[in-house]
């Protein structure tokens, strides 16, 4: 039996193709500036069948960012779920939208009647103690429309912390930080979730490649007051020409930053002194959050293969017993490898697979399915 794992970015969709059972990977790939997440799927599936593999797709995994109060965990998606998928959009509309498109354009094409899972960033922080999860709001608004702390990331987030513990054990204090277009930190503790940077939504936190992370809330009045620009404006302008990219006035990639920065651009220098100081902001709360930490693990795009901003993460953390070691912390270059120094408290750098955590649950609700 094989499983076919679609994952949406907001301009990119990644499939894979891996056999139930742990019997690994057989295709998979990403596409690209996609404008339409129904049509990157059409083109996903017309890949799989010109390779003769569709006819062993037996089930469908989605990756949806916002599972919102009502999905918590892993859920089948019937035409009832998915429904509720499309009235969550609002809450995540860059993501959210894009997997509706892409459960529909797989529905269509390989029928109803094939067992589809999504899988939701926000259900590994569903169970984050009230305090960490709420606003402090008026009760009855925020009741009335749901509003709280919700979190993204939480697949990956997931996979860190599992992985920690099949590498060391199981009951571990972790701050996981997630670091690519988009960052989040985590502080877990056991494998649950305590809190996380991302909120209501994906928006909150750490600086991101476009995105501001925290700013003062009165914000986007000031700028309507100052510049004549509305709500969905000062949105927009917070969440694509923000972040890395609005400080430094260039680019959100961090590798071309990085040689900015080595060419003397002090934009590019103060964009990645700001990403690094939020980061470590972050990891000294978080500390406290749990009392202490057992590991600081990186993940994503930056977090796996950029040994300078890990290292201006950690720099002066030796107050709680962090230190990298910077010859295995240069090595690991999207490899697998403890990087501190020896202390109290470790660093890891992960290979984050949210297609492995995507097909843990496909297999534990087509297991309970079946049966």
């Amino acid at each position: 039996m094989a499983l076919l794992l679609i994952n949406c970015g907001s301009s990119s969709l990644k499939f894979e193709l891996r056999e139930l059972g742990g019997g690994g990977r057989l295709a998979g790939d990403n596409i690209e500036g996609v404008t339409n997440h129904g049509e990157a799927t059409e083109e996903a599936i017309s890949r799989l069948r010109e390779a003769g593999l569709l006819e062993q797709v037996e089930a469908a995994s989605h990756r949806v960012v916002h599972g919102g109060t009502r999905f918590v965990e892993p859920a089948l998606i019937d035409d009832e779920a998915l429904e509720g998928l499309r009235r969550l959009a609002e809450l995540a509309p860059l993501h959210n939208e894009r997997a509706v498109q892409a459960v529909e354009a797989s529905r269509r094409l390989l029928g109803s009647d094939l067992p589809m899972v999504a899988s939701f960033d926000t259900a590994f922080h569903a169970a984050m103690p009230e305090h960490s999860a709420s606003y402090a709001l008026p009760h009855e608004l925020a009741e009335r429309h749901s509003i709280r702390r919700y979190g993204f990331h939480g697949l990956a987030h997931r996979y860190m912390a599992e992985r920690y513990a099949e590498l060391r054990g199981e009951d571990a204090r972790l701050i996981t930080l997630q670091l690519g277009a988009g960052c989040s930190a985590a502080a877990v503790a056991g494998g649950r979730s305590l809190d996380t940077s991302m909120g209501l939504t994906p928006l909150e936190g750490l600086v991101m490649a476009t995105r501001s992370g925290d700013v003062d809330p009165a914000l986007p009045a000031f700028l309507e007051e100052h510049e004549g620009i509305g709500a969905d404006e000062a949105e927009r302008i917070l969440n694509r020409d923000s972040g890395l990219k609005g400080v430094s006035g260039r680019s959100g990639d961090m590798r071309g930053l990085l040689e900015l920065e080595a060419q003397g651009d002090s934009r590019a220098e103060l964009a990645i002194d700001l990403f690094c100081y939020r980061i470590r902001k972050y990891v000294g709360a978080y500390l406290a959050v749990l009392g202490g930490a057992d590991a600081i693990v990186f993940g994503g795009g930056v977090g796996e293969h950029s040994p300078p901003i890990r290292s201006r993460i950690c720099a002066g953390m030796g107050w709680c017993g962090l230190e990298l070691d910077e010859e295995q912390n240069a090595l690991a270059m999207g490899k697998e490898m403890r990087i501190d120094a020896g202390g109290p408290v470790e660093a890891w750098a992960l290979l984050v697979d949210e297609a492995q955590v995507m097909t843990r649950d496909a297999e534990a609700l087509l297991g309970g399915r079946e049966g």
